[in-house]
């Protein structure tokens, strides 16, 4: 890391949190959650920080913003979520980490960019091909929430928020063992543990912490 707002070379970056709740921080500046007081401007940055290469077609977020108006109507109300938006993200500057240019819209450039979804969805990926407790445990650090909360019932970030805390049950789920094989065995009960209050309904979990805790000669916990 280099400072603040910066990566390892020195370059500007924005940073997109969108687990748990949304906050944004574009280079060296964090925009204040007040500071978006048009909701159709921060979920025009939330459509583009989960969209591939952070890019959309203007009629894509117009089709999911304002899908109840006319083309030309909903045009102008891009428009002036783009411009509202622009100014939180960097009020001296305000194109300079949303920019648009006939039918796209995007965030910065590609590259400068990072968003915790996505880190977090590359980190469980690297954990899934070493095995490596440690590298469960860094994914998993990641996730601090469920995508975009406060958007519950915003069918556009349903599906996104379902696969990632899917993808979070999972990796638990496969930590347990990873442990047991690398001798934690009583650290390998906590990812069940929290599997369990996070969905009760996973019985393979249930059967885990049941197997987990005889071994470790914890039968009450177990009969429970």
């Amino acid at each position: 890391m280099g400072l603040a707002g910066t990566d390892e070379r020195g370059t500007e970056v924005m940073r997109v949190h969108v687990l748990g709740a949304f906050r944004v921080e574009a280079g060296p500046y964090e925009a204040a959650a007040s500071a978006w007081r048009l909701r159709k401007a921060a979920s025009i940055v939330k459509l583009l920080a989960l969209a591939p290469s952070h890019r959309l077609d203007r009629d894509q977020i117009t089709d999911v913003l304002w899908p109840e108006l006319d083309p030309a109507s909903a045009a102008n109300n891009l428009r002036y979520a783009l411009h509202i938006a622009r100014r939180v993200l960097d009020p001296s500057e305000p194109s300079r980490w949303l920019q648009s240019h006939g039918s796209q819209v995007w965030l910065s450039e590609r590259g400068s960019i990072w968003v915790d979804a996505e880190a977090f969805e590359s980190a469980a990926r690297a954990a899934r091909i070493t095995r490596d407790p440690a590298a469960y445990e860094a994914a998993l650090e990641l996730y601090t929430g469920d995508l975009l909360p406060e958007d519950l019932y915003e069918d556009w970030a349903a599906v996104r928020r379902d696969a990632l805390a899917e993808l979070y049950i999972e990796l638990l789920t496969e930590l347990s063992p990873a442990l047991v094989d690398s001798g934690e065995l009583g650290l390998a009960i906590e990812p069940l543990r929290r599997v369990v209050a996070k969905d009760p309904a996973r019985e393979e979990a249930h059967a885990g912490l049941m197997r987990l805790y005889a071994l470790s000669g914890q039968r009450s916990s177990a009969l429970r």
